[in-house]
């Protein structure tokens, strides 16, 4: 617990050393949000966890998805960034978003303090739907029911529930960071639909911003005891030129609760604001 906070004092340093830049650097590229610099822990070898033999079955027959979930191979908090890595590139490659031209460009034509600006994390938003599995470094809690799915993310204290009883989308849904989700079950992979993402929330870390139309579809599987596999397809017909779908990323068992995170009083929005003022203006010192 006393190294997960130190980590979460590594990030907000990392911040404040930004702000004193002319020109700041991209605080976090997508999947390494406040990646701490290489001590002689991450030099060691990596050691992932074991597979743990084959997952645990909830009383209606499906896989139980339930358990503390840490990013990466280590089955808990690590510096080691191959340990915290969710997927090999050369093993399972995931293309960049397809985007459109018009959308291309708008991302083009943004700044480091833009990126910083439209973050969740500096503006104390949820990272939403699917920020919470794709840009969520911290660990989650699942907490499975029949019927209903449960994730308890330590960051920022998130919560989303969903009913895996087969119903419908709401006909006319409100939009919401989580959106309107429904999920149902594919042999031993639970689905989650979603529609009606609230627009202010980002699929990365580096201005991918979405339409009212985007459609996400988040699949969730246990292949053993210490294993957890996501994949996400995004659909957005505004802003891609075809579905995208990730790379399968990996979660390990943890066996520790969660730490109490909330965002308050975050100056940082402001001093980003300033940041911008003097870029429009011409004046970077």
């Amino acid at each position: 617990m006393i190294r997960r906070l130190a980590y979460y004092g590594i990030c907000a340093g990392v911040v404040l050393n930004l702000l004193s830049l002319a020109v700041p650097r991209a605080a976090a590229q997508e999947g390494q949000e406040g990646k701490p610099a290489e001590t002689g822990a991450a030099k060691s070898r990596p050691q992932p966890v074991p597979k743990g033999g084959p997952a645990p079955r909830a009383a209606d027959g499906h896989v139980d998805l339930s358990g503390v979930w840490f990013p990466g191979t280590a089955g808990g908090f690590s510096f080691n960034p191959a340990l915290r890595r969710q997927f090999d590139p050369k093993a399972t490659p995931e293309e960049p978003p397809p985007f459109q031209p018009w959308a291309a460009a708008k991302i083009k034509a943004m700044t480091t303090t833009d990126f910083e600006l439209g973050r969740a994390s500096v503006n104390c938003m949820p990272r939403g739907v699917p920020g919470m599995f794709l840009i969520d470094p911290y660990p989650f809690q699942l907490v499975q029911t029949p019927g209903l799915f449960v994730q308890l993310d330590e960051l920022n204290n998130n919560w989303r529930v969903v009913h895996t009883d087969g119903r419908a989308h709401n006909a006319e849904p409100d939009p919401s960071f989580d959106g309107d989700e429904v999920g149902h079950w594919d042999g031993d992979t639970l689905v989650i639909d979603v529609i009606g993402i609230d627009e202010r929330t980002w699929n990365n870390f580096t201005g991918w911003f979405h339409s009212d139309q985007e459609h996400v579809i988040e699949r969730v599987s246990r292949p053993s005891m210490n294993y957890l596999v996501v994949q996400v397809t995004i659909e957005d017909p505004k802003v891609l030129s075809k579905p995208w779908t990730s790379a399968p990323r990996v979660w390990t068992l943890g066996h520790e609760d969660l730490l109490e995170y909330y965002c308050t009083n975050n100056q940082d929005v402001e001093q980003y604001k300033q940041l911008k003022s003097k870029e429009s203006s011409g004046n970077n010192k």
